[in-house]
């Protein structure tokens, strides 16, 4: 008798689909299965066993493959993700996919991979008959020195990348062994733990104390306090306990550091997840995580949705950066579901930063978490000295101050390191006519071309079109070309010219692309053999370079007059977060941030009085204008390429909701997007806004119900983004 079951599929409606379930095989909630979808078919995943369906008997479709006899996806990550799928109101089925890894979501076996290990049985010493294969007898001698140990095939390359041959001879001839076994990664620490100072030591044993609990704890620590020790020492705790730790940091740029920080201080499996990895490394990570081998997961933002049998601790690193928040498809945020998952789990959580999230404060001012203060630097460092230099009314040299040269000069006579941050990477952000004034603008976008000088060519950063340097202007024909502003390249290229002899290491998207450039020139940065560094917010986040004296930040002004409400906390915390990378070991270090706006209050209160003075003012506004963190948002976004269908569409949004009266719900919009022409596709968007989550959560619950009915759903792409952290 066929018994009837409900799976998620990966698709865009807001829908589950309910199939037959033939045979005597258990169903299994969170097991993946092959079901056919309209001509397709597809992976779906099963929600459980129904008692009866809408569908006709005669028109359900029968599950055609079951992958899974035990679940893929656990009970409380399952819960996790449904919990999810409701808030931030995104189909389940592509929730649920979303937490699998690439391999898993095509129906790949959830197994992982054996490794070969070789073991010497043959006589001690090794026979001298073998030396006439060099080869042969390399690997003998090798393997016969372990003890009866075995090695891997990692181990014997770096022999001889012949070596394959060499030990099937051996293994013919009786003398070696070659043993199966899951490959499982077994680190072994070679560093010593340094002696905690007394606020680290009081904040390790607050979080110690609170495993097997759901304690939520802010460590709010300066740069160069010594969080990262916080958290290893809580791992270790945790380990001792059997227990599983994850850590989640922003950017993957911040992942092989921390890993190799990790790997001298911790014994065990130790595992990373990110999009830096190939298929095959994340698939068996993940699997490690989820089969309760690893004993550290380090990650970025869908590592927080990785399944871990025995977690008692999770780790947000910089928590208040915004790469925690998915910005298409899915948009979660990865700290906010840690938060969740770590009272499910009945673990503690430690968010760490030099500048929390005005959530966080909020948080914390509410009583919900424990703040842990770092206010010291660790060991002899002490935290650098900040000034603005008011720039009006001087000349700059490649949007370099006279003074800023001066001062690189002088630190790099003083054996010191500079790092110049510029948030725009490129040459200049502006390729501008003399003659009729016209600017080199994106054929897909209402932005310009960012001139790249190495490579002759015009990019967008919006929509990633490029385009050859025009020889001429492309609305009047004239020559007269001007490259307007500054970004990285330009940046670097002015140093250089400044400073021949000194090497330059320049870090960004555009520098890094090649696989392993970033650890490269991260390397070059951190052992102090480039003396000059110029690099965006990739350089801000967490990195040491114990060599570090000078910081000079130029274009400071921007955030002052962004149009996004929480430009301004973004510009505190980048600001903070790229001076704290100066100064973290013996010498001092110094902070010079350009400005045009050298009296502005808030700038004023940032410099002289820090970050908590700052966020208090900041929060302060906030809260008279009842913005978030002290009411509630949600962005309804829609793009066509008829720029006249997403303000239609986004009207009868607005006709929809007036028609639920579900309370206190402020409806702004529709209007333009910030940048209302991307990639082709003309945008607008709906802000909803209230004091009550709940108000939101329910008015958004209904809209969803009926949106795919609305008659400009199908000639729009929309999208909800809950809780947005920028309204672009």
């Amino acid at each position: 008798m066929s018994r009837l079951v409900q799976v998620a599929i990966p698709t865009p409606l807001y829908r589950l689909f309910d199939y037959n379930w033939s045979g005597d095989a258990p169903i299994v909630r969170g097991a993946r299965v092959g079901v056919p979808f309209g001509r397709r078919q597809v992976i779906g995943i099963v929600l459980g066993e129904l008692e009866s369906t809408q569908v006709p008997l005669n028109k359900l479709r029968a599950v055609q493959r079951i992958i899974d006899d035990v679940p893929l996806i656990p009970a409380d990550i399952m819960d996790l993700l449904s919990w999810a799928s409701r808030y931030y109101h995104h189909p389940l089925g592509e929730v649920l996919m979303s937490a699998l890894p690439s391999r898993l979501r095509k129906g790949q076996a959830a197994d992982i991979a054996e490794r070969e290990f070789f073991v010497w049985t043959g006589p001690v010493p090794v026979p001298e008959s073998l030396q006439s294969a060099r080869v042969q007898y390399q690997i003998a001698e090798y393997l016969a020195n372990l003890g009866g140990k075995s090695a891997a095939a990692d181990a014997l390359v770096r022999i001889s990348p012949r070596w394959r041959t060499s030990i099937a001879s051996l293994i013919k001839k009786q003398m070696v062994v070659c043993e199966r076994a899951l490959h499982i990664p077994d680190n072994t620490s070679n560093a010593s733990a340094p002696v905690l100072a007394d606020e680290q030591k009081h904040a390790v044993d607050l979080i110690v104390s609170a495993l097997n609990s759901d304690q939520r704890f802010l460590l709010n620590g300066v740069t160069g306090s010594g969080k990262t020790e916080v958290y290893l020492r809580s791992i270790e705790a945790a380990s001792a306990k059997g227990l599983q730790s994850l850590v989640l940091v922003p950017e993957i740029s911040l992942t092989p550091q921390l890993m190799s920080r990790f790997e001298q201080r911790l014994d065990g499996c130790l595992v990373s997840l990110h999009s830096g990895l190939n298929d095959t490394e994340r698939m068996q990570n993940w699997l490690c995580a989820a089969q309760g081998y690893a004993n550290v997961v380090i990650g970025t933002r869908s590592s927080i949705l990785a399944p871990m049998p025995h977690l008692g601790l999770i780790i947000v690193d910089e928590e208040h950066d915004g790469s925690f928040k998915q910005q298409d498809g899915f948009r979660y945020h990865a700290r906010d579901l840690a938060l969740l998952r770590a009272r499910a789990c009945k673990c503690p959580i430690v968010l760490g930063s030099a500048t929390p999230s005005f959530e966080s404060l909020n948080n914390v001012a509410n009583g919900k978490f424990i703040e842990l203060p770092l206010t010291q630097r660790a060991g002899e460092a002490v935290p650098p000295t900040l000034a603005l230099m008011d720039i009006r009314r001087r000349k700059l040299i490649e949007g370099l101050s006279d003074r800023m040269i001066e001062a690189i000069k002088k630190h790099l006579d003083n054996a010191g390191q500079a790092l110049i941050f510029i948030n725009r990477r490129g040459f200049a952000p502006t390729l501008l006519c003399n003659d009729c004034g016209a600017a080199a603008d994106c054929r897909r976008c209402d932005a310009h071309m960012t001139v790249h000088a190495r490579h002759n060519r015009l990019r967008c950063h919006h929509c990633g079109s490029e385009r050859a340097m025009p020889t001429g202007c492309e609305s009047c024909g004239s020559v007269e070309l001007d490259r307007v502003g500054y970004g990285t390249e330009r940046i670097a290229q002015a140093l250089s010219e400044a400073f021949p002899d000194i090497l330059i290491a320049r870090i960004d998207r555009d520098s890094t692309r090649r696989k392993g450039a970033l650890e490269q020139q991260l390397d070059l940065a951190t052992s102090g053999e480039a003396r000059i560094l110029v690099g965006t917010q990739m350089l801000a986040k967490g990195h040491h370079f114990p060599k570090l004296t000078l910081v000079g930040i130029l274009d400071a002004d921007r955030g002052l007059f962004g149009t996004d409400f929480r430009s301004l906390e973004n510009m505190g915390q980048l600001i903070l977060q790229v001076a704290g990378r100066a100064g973290r070991e013996k010498n001092s270090g110094t902070v010079m941030i350009q400005t045009r706006n050298p009296d502005n209050p808030m700038l004023q209160t940032l410099i002289n009085d820090g970050y908590p003075a700052f966020a208090s003012v900041a929060m302060g506004e906030r809260k008279l204008a009842q913005l978030p963190p002290y009411s509630f948002m949600a962005l309804i976004r829609a793009e066509a390429a008829d720029g006249r269908e997403p303000h239609r569409f986004l009207l009868e949004v607005v006709e929809t909701l007036k028609n639920y009266n579900v309370g206190q719900l402020d409806v702004l919009g529709p209007v333009p997007a910030p940048m209302e022409k991307l990639g082709g596709r003309f945008r607008a968007q709906l802000l909803l806004q209230s004091n009550l989550r709940s108000t939101l959560n329910d008015s958004l619950t209904r809209l969803c119900n009926v949106i795919d009915g609305l008659s400009g759903a199908r000639r729009c792409r929309w999208s909800i983004d809950v809780d947005p952290v920028d309204l672009f």
